[in-house]
């Protein structure tokens, strides 16, 4: 028998029985299965689910009726629609966000905003002090090679790190196979000056993260974008359609909770994508960057765990897990391209950060990002839901919103009459910044769509913010 004490087992099982019923699995007042039956489901002890149904009681979201079982507990309020699957047209676009970008961005570094604009997770709930220390005693123990530089590949101790744990996305690197960038911003941007040139067609989801597009729009390419289901990812068969009637150069995806739809294509749906590119020789730029902060069961695989001819350069970084500051990101571009983004590295930034590597990879090697992820899977997951019962309650009648697998943006759907660009002013006024749906496209569509970053800490000043920017929105 398992132990029921176990903090990964039942939190888990809670967590991943908490999303079901947000996503309406399970409905209001329905019957949640019994724990004999969960149990032999999960292949768990009995006491092991009882105690996750008491953290779901804990939690106000389901409750026990003598004699009858579990039930989802009544709410005073329903999750609304989602938004439909994205329908951009077929047409290759320059892309222009650069400066409505740097809007967002500047209004990021006032202290008195709440800041729904950009993805960052919450200060509090980063490990700082943690690495802080692991820095300092680095710096005391090897002053000399924490302050040299670190040259492409970069820093071996990490590379071993993160070799180790791609074995959980399914992949089976080395090493060898991996190059430190400053962030997953960087290595994106190295993997599409490997594979493309200024005035290629890259294919991209729509909606896709605007840090994407100004890399695009830095070299000079075309975006194309494909329509996108809000849950699933990127349609294949409209995927292998655009591949037909223009030529893609490469693909540039986030398929494990795509920013800003929070979307997770299935594992089996990755798999037929690679298969589809490896027909047509197109490379795909997989982005991982929030493949780790997963709401579900286990971590869903890479694109790149399906590949057999090294066509996919996978990409991530720690900036959204575990230390924004650090610019820490890395890159497995496999044989074909590697040499070539150790060559474009040194020329744009010769090394990444020494020191920051080296305190990363002792974090990583001691245990501790792990029981990190757990905490902050569980509250990005409860952000997620808060937030999204104050926009249905405050919202104007109509609002939509999606139900992300993971990371911590919410996408919402306003009345078509409402304009995000005009809403984003008039929110700057009053101390909000949001980001506006434009920025998501190259063609700027999602006129009436905003992005809202749920990674701070749910507070009175949180709540005050989404209140009043549901009544500018209602105005």
């Amino acid at each position: 028998m398992k132990p029921s004490s176990s903090p990964l087992l039942y939190q888990t099982i809670s967590e991943r029985l908490s999303q079901m019923i947000f996503q309406g699995t399970f409905r209001s007042g329905e019957r949640v299965p019994s724990v004999r039956k969960l149990s032999e489901q999960f292949q768990v002890s009995i006491s092991t689910i009882l105690e996750a149904y008491r953290l779901l009681e804990d939690r106000g979201i389901i409750e026990a009726r003598p004699q009858s079982g579990f039930y989802v507990r009544p709410r005073s309020w329903q999750p609304p629609a989602e938004p439909k699957v994205s329908d951009p047209p077929l047409t290759p676009s320059r892309v222009t966000v650069g400066d409505l970008v740097m809007q967002v961005i500047h209004a990021a570094n006032d202290p008195d905003m709440v800041q729904f604009g950009t993805v960052v997770p919450a200060p509090e709930l980063l490990p700082t002090r943690q690495l802080n220390r692991i820095m300092s005693v680095i710096g005391r123990r090897q002053p000399h090679k924490s302050n040299s530089y670190d040259f492409p590949p970069g820093n071996r101790s990490l590379r071993i790190q993160v070799a180790k744990r791609s074995i959980e996305t399914g992949c089976t690197l080395t090493p060898e196979d991996l190059v430190t960038t400053c962030g997953s911003q960087e290595a994106i941007s190295l993997c599409l000056r490997a594979v493309a040139k200024p005035g290629d067609i890259i294919a991209i989801e729509s909606p896709t993260f605007y840090g994407i597009l100004q890399a695009i729009e830095q070299f000079g390419m075309r975006a194309l974008e494909i329509p996108t289901h809000p849950r699933e990812g990127i349609s294949l068969d409209a995927l292998r359609f655009a591949i037909e009637h223009k030529k893609i150069k490469a693909c540039l995806f986030v398929l494990n909770f795509n920013n800003p739809l929070g979307s997770g294509m299935p594992d089996e749906n990755k798999k037929k994508l690679v298969s589809l590119l490896s027909e047509y020789n197109i490379p795909l730029i997989e982005d991982d960057i929030y493949g780790d902060l997963f709401f579900g069961a286990k971590r869903p695989k890479v694109a790149k765990a399906y590949d057999m001819e090294d066509r996919v350069l996978l990409c991530s970084s720690f900036s959204k897990t575990l230390a924004p500051g650090y610019r820490v990101g890395w890159t497995a571009p496999g044989k074909r391209y590697k040499e070539e983004i150790e060559r474009l590295k040194f020329v744009s930034s010769v090394a990444t950060a020494t020191l920051p590597q080296m305190a990363i990879a002792e974090f990583l090697e001691n245990g501790g990002y792990d029981h990190y992820l757990r905490k902050v899977r569980r509250i990005y997951a409860d952000q997620i839901q808060r937030m999204t019962e104050c926009i249905t309650k405050n919202f104007p009648e109509g609002t939509k919103i999606t139900r992300p697998q993971g990371g911590f943006v919410l996408w919402v759907e306003l009345p078509g009459k409402i304009d995000s660009l005009f809403l984003h002013k008039r929110a700057l006024k009053e101390k909000i910044n949001i980001a506006p749906g434009p920025l998501f496209s190259p063609q700027q569509k999602y006129k009436n769509f905003i992005r809202i970053n749920c990674g701070h800490l749910w507070s009175e000043k949180i709540e005050r913010g989404l209140i009043t920017l549901g009544r500018l929105a209602k105005t």
